[in-house]
Order: structure tokens, then C-alpha cells, then sequence
């Protein structure tokens, strides 16, 4: 089927992500460092401000269980767009060319409520998206098909007629399943390929 909409994940194919970003710059001890990454601010722990669950409920909770990385939970919680070094290579230039062929943007990211509202304004080229879900508003998250069905009835586009782009795995695959056709991300000149296989670009 002809792709009539094309629709991104934001981070780690639009925008880099990493926690550890942050915190090398604040934790000299290599070994609190890994043990901050790997214990206490973890993906997983994230992932629950993802799915909706407020900072003002996760932050003092996380403090009680590890009162002595106080200092770094609450610098998680404060200067989260310091773990966005900057776009990934190559992939705002490839929205730029479809935005110029007027191809409809969309996206679905799996971003805190919170933490997105500060990070949306760092950056311009969301202007260039007619609509984008964001989990931690809608309190679902990628891969849960409902956040999937949610995006399909706002952006008004049959599942089967999106091209959907995500690094992660089991996101591609839940999209797949509901009959979206997909790009498994893993860098800007694979997806370029791609596109212009599709005539998109």
C-alpha cells in the first residue's frame, strides 16, 4: 500500500537519549556511577514517568529507597534535557525532505508528560508535525497496541497506509501486528534508503 503518512518515534531515531549523559557530568566516582545507572536511575524506573506516573510521586518515593543519591534523583528530575545530547545524525535533515514534499509528519514517543513539555520547545522541528502522541499525556505507551489504535483515529490515516519508524524492537513489532507498515530504526542512512525506496523523498 502507497505510504500516505509518515510517523517517527523521537528518541534515539530523532533525538539522541541517554542517561548517562547527565550523569557524567555530575558523578566523578566511576563506581556510584554505574551503580546510580544500573540501580536507581534506570530506564525501567523512567519508563514509568513514560507510561504517566508524575515526578512528584517517583521522585520522593525513589529518594526513600536510596536516600544517599538524593542529590542525583532530584537532578533527574530537574535537568532531564541534559540527557538529550542533540539530534541523531543525519535524521532532521531527512524530516526536513519529507516536510518539503509535503508528506504528512506524525509522531508517537514514549516522553513524560513533564520532561516533554520542557524538551518540546528546544526543538523547532516538531513544528513540522501535524500531530504527535506522547505517552506520558495519554498515560499509555509504546508498545501497548491502544497507544497504537489512539494515534491511528487522530491522525485520520488507515494503520496500513502509515509508515511507522522506531529503534525498538518490540514497538516495531506491536505496529506491525496492527498492520502498519514499519522501519526497525538504526540510522539516518538506512532510513534514507528506505524512504527513497518508497518515493517519499
Amino acid at each position: 500500500m502507497t505510504v500516505e503518512a509518515v510517523v517517527f518515534d523521537v528518541g534515539r531515531v530523532l533525538y539522541q537519549w541517554q542517561l548517562s549523559h547527565l550523569f557524567e557530568r555530575i558523578v566523578d566516582d566511576s563506581a556510584r556511577l554505574d551503580f546510580l545507572l544500573s540501580e536507581v536511575v534506570t530506564e525501567k524506573w523512567h519508563f514509568e514517568h513514560d507510561r504517566g506516573r508524575a515526578l512528584v510521586d517517583m521522585v520522593p518515593e525513589r529518594i526513600a529507597l536510596y536516600p544517599e543519591y538524593e542529590a542525583e534523583i532530584r537532578a533527574y528530575a530537574t535537568r532531564f534535557n541534559e540527557t538529550i545530547p542533540g539530534p541523531v545524525p543525519g535524521s532532521i535533515e531527512l524530516v526536513e525532505r519529507l516536510a518539503a514534499r509535503d508528506v504528512p509528519l506524525y509522531a508517537i514517543t514514549n516522553f513524560g508528560a513533564e520532561f516533554w513539555a520542557r524538551f518540546r520547545p528546544t526543538a523547532p522541528v516538531f513544528e513540522r508535525f501535524r500531530d504527535i502522541v506522547v505517552s506520558g499525556e495519554e498515560k499509555l505507551a509504546k508498545p501497548d497496541p491502544a497507544i497504537f489504535d489512539l494515534a491511528r483515529k487522530r491522525f485520520g490515516h488507515d494503520a496500513g497506509a502509515m509508515l511507522f519508524i522506531d529503534d525498538n524492537a518490540a514497538n516495531i513489532a506491536s505496529a506491525r501486528e496492527l498492520g502498519w507498515q514499519v522501519h526497525h530504526f538504526s540510522d539516518a542512512a538506512k532510513l534514507e534508503v528506505d524512504l527513497t525506496a518508497r518515493e517519499l523523498i
